[in-house]
């Protein structure tokens, strides 16, 4: 098949990779910009907090303590409380939204390792009062959270860093079936941490969005969860996964040598015999004889059988 068909054959999950790591680094990129309308777009985790600073005359009852409701007015007040909260893999992003509905960014938080979403913090609500009368349902959740965004943010990180070797590593896949197997090692090693960094991330944010939606219902505040970003983020497993298969087939297919056809040759013997006409009988069918007028007489008791009846010659 040659180089060109190895070339053919590494083409697919070379591009399968690709596409996995620019799916990976636009889910990275989500919130990291407030006037880019579609990293914006891109979030884990949406607080709405819309309702509450609009209608704050929300009447205390059995569901709603008024103490964790004074303090949300009083955040609300000083306008610390936004209409809304978008959760990225390494910061939040704020804003207001218009009577249309229109949102508009208004500030985003630095960028920092392992972030997690503190409402706490964002809210001021820096109370510890405060803090202890979140309903149960969303004190466990931030706690589930705040332990697994670090292993999350470790996933992220490594499942960008391994696929962007596999690409470096897909590139000496062309010239040798040695350089698909360490890329389909990688590529292994890629897809685990993908597949697991998508898993934790859906099943993380949607028990927060569940938890805000349960235990805040009563104060107008909702969670809901990104689509488009988790979206992303399971295109670019499908990716990885895909790109791992076709880097194990060409582990065993497509070797890029040459098969030259080979012509057999079949070799003569050195030496043949071919018989000769008598040296009595002059030329027969119009060749001279190719013995000499006077020959050699044979060593031997016989003269009769002096004369060699085949002569050697060189084919």
């Amino acid at each position: 098949m040659g180089k060109l068909g190895r070339f053919a054959c590494i083409f697919t999950p070379m591009a399968l990779t690709i596409a996995s790591l620019l799916c990976l680094c636009l889910a990275l990129s989500g919130q990291l910009n407030k006037n880019n309308s579609f990293q914006n777009s891109l979030y884990f985790f949406k607080a709405d907090t819309k309702n509450f600073s609009e209608n704050p005359n929300i009447l205390p009852n059995e569901n709603v303590d008024s103490t964790l409701l004074n303090a949300l007015k009083n955040s609300a007040s000083a306008k610390d409380l936004k209409d809304f909260y978008k959760v990225g893999l390494w910061n939040y992003c704020e804003g207001d939204t218009d009577d249309k509905g229109v949102e508009t960014v208004t500030y985003c938080s630095p960028r920092k390792t392992a972030f997690w979403f503190n409402p706490i913090e964002v809210w001021d609500l820096g109370n510890t009062t405060v803090q202890t009368l979140f309903p149960k349902e969303l004190q466990n959740g931030l706690s589930a959270y705040e332990k697994v965004a670090k292993w999350m943010f470790a996933a992220y990180t490594l499942a960008f860093w391994i696929t962007l070797a596999e690409i470096v590593l897909g590139i000496f896949a062309i010239f040798s079936r040695w350089g698909s197997l360490v890329t389909t090692i990688a590529s292994t090693a890629s897809s685990i941490f993908i597949t697991a960094a998508a898993i934790t991330s859906t099943a993380l944010y949607g028990a927060l969005a569940g938890s805000f939606e349960t235990a805040l219902k009563e104060y107008e505040i909702k969670g809901s969860v990104g689509t488009k970003m988790l979206a992303l983020v399971w295109l670019a497993v499908a990716f990885s996964l895909g790109a791992g298969l076709f880097w194990l087939f060409s582990t065993c297919c497509c070797s890029g040598k040459s098969n030259k056809s080979k012509k057999m040759v079949v070799e003569k013997t050195p030496y043949t015999y071919e018989r000769v006409a008598s040296p009595y009988l002059g030329a027969r069918n119009g060749h001279e004889d190719t013995l000499p007028l006077n020959p050699v007489p044979h060593s031997g008791p016989s003269q009769n059988s002096a004369y060699e009846p085949f002569r050697q010659t060189k084919v």
